[in-house]
């Protein structure tokens, strides 16, 4: 049997190699045996008495003459090709005689029939070429180079389709590109490596023990989860936390993109499920980890009519397929990831396939701490450094986004020649990345500068007076990328808002339009920002939220695709938009009546800003006094020992709770 074995591994395997050895052995055959010498017309060999005799008769045309191969080519008269082939012939190819060249008689021989006044009026002049250089490679190289460039083209579609000749060419575009992970091939990730996320952490753990002790769970008659989806907004850490599963569980771990399914082929995205799951078996137990599965998981016929991707659904039909339980997954764990779950098929998320839905959502403060101790561990930093403050400044912020204020830290700190980080590097650094480069150098009118000031001290004053307005810690008037002013507060990090929290936050963005308008007696193009913020959360408080006293508790929200009507009528859609101008009309007339009863804190606070350009939050207080309510975040700090307070730090809000700074742009001017 071994012998037997070891024979048939020596029999030489498929390869396009041969084909190519093939075609060039054809060809070969063909130019040297004469059979391809004819491609560009007609020819014949004859003697020199034979040339002479057809030259003699009128059915000459021309002669050419390669005195360094002494070769000689009769180029026959149109009309006389049949005399001499006995044949019809091509018409759109010259028909030619090859003829050895004799000596240096043949010009005298043709000199004297063209003197000959009888020949000439039967037969015409007999014209004489002469060719020195050796033509033949030309020659070759013409006949075959038309073969040679479609042998080239075919080896490289071959090779691309092949995905990038690695293996196997054409053979191998149905095979998955699934990168495997293990002992020998990539360093191993843990939990330790993933900061936060304790909730998501404590669901997969019961995946690694099964994975490390499957008899624990089979004994009982339990079933571990089939798969785990792991949804959550972008840079929440989905991928490192799933190869972290990987790593505790010292396990295979298959890794792939669910845009690697799909190809221009049809069928390739099935066959490479297929594939994929084979694998996946033979190394079992190991980890399958699916990232942005809503690349093939989106719901299928939503809207046949527009046109769909077949191929993409027949993956799905695939994927759902293997993860149904007809062929024998035992050990075989699939973890997939994605911020779009609301879209991806119910079959998809349905019990047996997905069982679980982890979420892995934004840091909250003290996780947001721990991810700033793994990525400050190779940075550089000076003992002014506090990274509670850090944490406190950073609300909204996802663990990508930290990893991008620690690395914009150290590059400024190196662009000013510091040997360490410090604590204004780290302010620096959040400021570049929420507001853009300061432009210092953008040229302003003293109007323009003081419109801006007496906007930006508009929402300090209405937020500093409001008990539900986010604290505020800083406001500039310097430009920030499109942005003419800032303004930075400090967000409560809530996990419901109640309406009179809402009509706060929206009364003050409203803060700065009021203010240019009661101060100035016109308005500007810079509360655009403002505008379309207070607009949307207007109609979302009344459309979605059912916060409107002739729509209340009604909820018109649709989340279907690719539906075009509405889920109300026109009346009702009239309803929502009067409802909505009412609720911004308000806010606005509250904050304009909030600004002149503080007019004179308000011109005090627009004076500072226009002589030192950035003002903190003391600032305010001195002017305004102390707020005499306590913020959700301040509690929270109180109950966490771990956290010092600090009434003056610098802090900033975010735009829609996932960034973190409100800006005031002015579109055009920025």
């Amino acid at each position: 049997m071994n012998e037997n074995s070891n024979n048939q591994n020596k029999k030489p395997r498929f390869s396009l190699s041969w084909i190519y050895l093939v075609v060039a052995a054809v060809l070969g055959y063909l130019f040297f045996t004469g059979e391809g010498k004819d491609f560009g017309g007609t020819a014949k060999e004859a003697t020199y008495s034979e040339f002479q005799e057809y030259v003699d008769s009128g059915w000459c045309s021309r002669v050419l003459i390669n005195q360094r191969e002494g070769k000689l080519k009769m180029f026959v008269a149109k009309g006389h090709e049949r005399d001499i082939f006995h044949r019809n012939v091509d018409p759109n190819h010259d028909a030619y005689l090859d003829v050895l060249c004799p000596d240096e008689g043949i010009q005298p021989y043709i000199d004297k029939l063209n003197s000959d006044s009888t020949y000439l009026a039967h037969h015409g002049k007999v014209k004489v070429e002469y060719e020195q250089s050796n033509n033949t490679l030309t020659n070759l190289l013409w006949q075959f180079l038309p073969f040679i460039g479609l042998i080239i083209f075919w080896m490289f579609i071959m090779r691309r389709v092949g995905g990038g000749g690695g293996g196997g060419g054409i053979f191998s575009v149905g095979k998955s590109k699934a990168k495997l992970v293990d002992k020998k091939t990539g360093p191993k990730v843990t939990f330790q490596d993933v900061a936060g996320q304790q909730g998501a952490k404590q669901e997969v753990q019961e995946i690694v023990e099964f994975l490390k002790n499957p008899k624990k769970f089979t004994e009982l008659g339990g079933k571990i989860p089939k798969g785990a989806l792991l949804v959550g907004p972008p840079g929440t850490g989905k991928t490192l936390l799933a190869k972290a599963v990987a790593g505790e569980a010292d396990v295979p771990f298959f890794s792939m993109s669910g845009s690697d399914f799909v190809e221009m082929f049809v069928g390739v995205g099935a066959s490479r499920v297929r594939d994929l799951f084979r694998q996946a078996k033979e190394k079992s137990p190991c980890i399958i980890f699916i990232d942005e599965i809503d690349a093939i998981g989106r719901a299928r016929g939503k809207n046949p009519s527009m046109g769909g991707n077949d191929e993409r659904e027949n993956t799905l039909n695939q994927l759902l397929t293997e993860m149904d339980g007809f062929g024998t997954n035992s050990g075989v764990i699939i973890l997939a990831a994605t911020n779009r779950a609301d879209i991806l098929d119910k079959a998809l998320l349905r019990a047996g396939r997905f069982d679980r839905q982890i979420h892995v959502d934004l840091p909250d403060l003290s996780e947001r701490k721990a991810i700033f101790q793994v990525h400050l561990k190779n940075v550089k930093t000076d003992d002014t450094l506090d990274i509670d403050f850090l944490s406190r400044q950073t609300p909204g912020f996802s663990g990508a986004d930290i990893a991008n204020v620690c690395n914009e830290a150290a590059l400024i700190a190196a662009r000013h020649d510091k040997k360490f980080v410090s604590k204004d590097d780290f302010i620096a650094a959040v400021d570049r990345i929420i507001g853009g480069l300061e432009k210092k150098t953008k040229v302003m009118t003293a109007e323009e500068k003081r419109t801006i000031a007496l906007h930006e001290a508009g929402h300090a004053t209405i937020s500093w007076n409001l008990q539900y307005a986010n604290p505020l810690v800083k406001v500039t008037i310097v430009p920030r990328g499109r942005a003419l002013g800032a303004a930075w507060y400090l967000p409560e990090e809530r996990q419901i808002t109640t309406k009179e929290q809402m009509l706060d936050e929206m009364c003050s963005l409203l803060g700065g339009r009021a203010a240019e308008e009661i101060f100035t007696g016109h308005i500007s193009s810079g509360a655009m920002n403002d505008l379309e913020r207070v607009t949307k959360q207007a109609y979302s408080m009344i459309a979605f939220m059912g916060m409107s006293d002739k729509l209340a508790n009604l909820c018109y929200y649709n989340n279907q695709e690719y539906s075009f009507q509405r889920p109300y009528s026109e009346e009702t859609a009239r309803l929502i938009d009067e409802e909505c101008k009412a609720m911004i009309a308000e806010q606005y007339e509250r904050a304009k009546r909030l600004l002149l009863e503080k007019k004179e804190g308000h011109a005090e606070l627009t004076q500072l800003l226009v002589d030192h350009e950035v003002i903190y939050a003391e600032d305010v207080e001195r002017i305004f006094g102390k707020r005499p309510w306590v913020s959700r975040t301040e509690e929270l700090l109180e109950a966490n020992e771990q956290l010092p307070q600090s009434d003056n730090e610098l802090v900033s809000q975010s735009d829609d709770s996932e960034t973190a700074s409100q800006f005031d742009n002015d579109e055009s001017k920025g």
